[in-house]
C-alpha cells in the first residue's frame, strides 16, 4: 500500500481531518529519520493522555480510591496498550523510519508504535484544540474503557499478598536475597519469600531483587490461599474471637 493511501486510511480511522497536515507528517517521523521528529509531541500528547484518561476514569469509578484509579491510568496508558491501538491504526505501515531501524523491524517495536500515538495526539492537540483531542481519545479507548476492569487484578503480587495476610491478621512476609547468579549485564537475584505462621516458604527469581520478590510473592499467593481455604474454620474463629475480646489497654502504674 502507497504511504499516501495508507496516510488516508489513517485518517478515516481517526475520523478527523487536519488544518495543518504538516502536524501529523510530523507525528509519524521518528527521530532515526530526521532531526525534526515527533518527540516533542510525543511529550505533549503523553500529557493530554494521561489528564483525559483521569478525567474519564474520575468520572466512570466515583468510589474509587486513588491508589486504584491511578493503577487503573497506568494500565490504559502503558506501552502495550498504545502499541495495540497503534496496530488497529496500523501505523507501522505510515510510521517513517531510519534505515536502520527499518531492517531492525522498527515498525513493529512497542515502544516505536506507542509513541506514535501519543504523538499522534499531541498533534490533533495542537491542530484542532483540546476538545478535539479529548474526543479522539475517547473513541480510541471506547472499548477499553466499558469494560469493567477487575481491580484486584492490577495490584502487583506483593501487594496482593499483603493485603490477603493482614485481611486475616496474618504476619507480613519476610523477603531475603539467598543468592545471586549470572554475569555482571544479566544477573538474576534468587529470592525467597517466607511467611513463618503458615511455614510456607516459596522462591522466585527475576533480573532484578524487586522482580524476584514479585515472582516469589505470586507463588505465595497460591499457597496461602490454600492454606486459608483448609483451616477456614480455626481462622474465622480467632477472628470472631479477636473481634468480640479486643485485648485491653496494659494498666497504667501509679507511681
Amino acid at each position: 500500500m502507497a504511504q499516501s493511501n495508507a496516510i488516508d486510511v489513517l485518517l478515516k480511522k481517526l475520523e478527523y481531518s487536519f488544518n495543518d497536515i504538516t502536524l501529523l507528517n510530523e507525528a509519524l517521523t521518528h527521530r532515526s529519520y530526521a532531526s525534526k521528529n515527533n518527540e516533542r509531541l510525543e511529550f505533549l500528547g503523553d500529557g493530554v493522555l494521561n489528564f483525559v484518561i483521569a478525567d474519564e476514569l474520575f468520572k466512570l469509578y466515583p468510589d474509587v480510591q486513588e491508589g486504584d484509579l491511578s493503577r487503573l491510568r497506568a494500565s490504559l496508558v502503558n506501552k502495550e496498550s498504545l502499541a495495540e491501538i497503534a496496530n488497529k491504526l496500523n501505523l507501522g505501515e505510515v510510521i517513517k523510519l531510519g534505515s536502520g531501524e527499518l531492517k531492525s523491524g522498527g515498525f513493529r517495536r512497542p515502544s516505536i508504535l506507542a509513541d506514535a500515538v501519543e504523538s499522534i495526539l499531541g498533534s490533533v492537540y495542537c491542530d484542532g484544540g483540546f476538545d478535539t483531542a479529548r474526543d479522539l481519545i475517547v473513541r480510541l479507548y471506547a472499548d477499553r474503557l466499558a469494560s469493567p476492569t477487575d481491580l484486584q487484578s492490577l495490584k502487583d503480587p506483593k501487594t496482593r499478598l499483603q493485603e490477603l495476610l493482614q485481611s486475616r491478621r496474618f504476619d507480613l512476609p519476610d523477603y531475603q536475597v539467598t543468592g545471586i547468579t549470572g554475569q555482571s549485564h544479566a544477573q538474576v537475584f534468587h529470592v525467597k519469600c517466607s511467611i513463618k505462621q503458615m511455614s510456607i516458604e516459596v522462591n522466585g527469581e527475576g533480573k532484578s531483587r524487586r522482580k524476584g520478590e514479585q515472582v516469589a510473592a505470586d507463588k505465595a499467593i497460591n499457597r496461602v490461599e490454600e492454606y486459608f481455604g483448609n483451616n477456614r474454620t480455626a481462622i474465622d474463629g480467632s477472628l470472631r474471637h479477636n473481634a468480640t475480646n479486643p485485648v485491653p489497654p496494659g494498666n497504667k502504674k501509679n507511681g
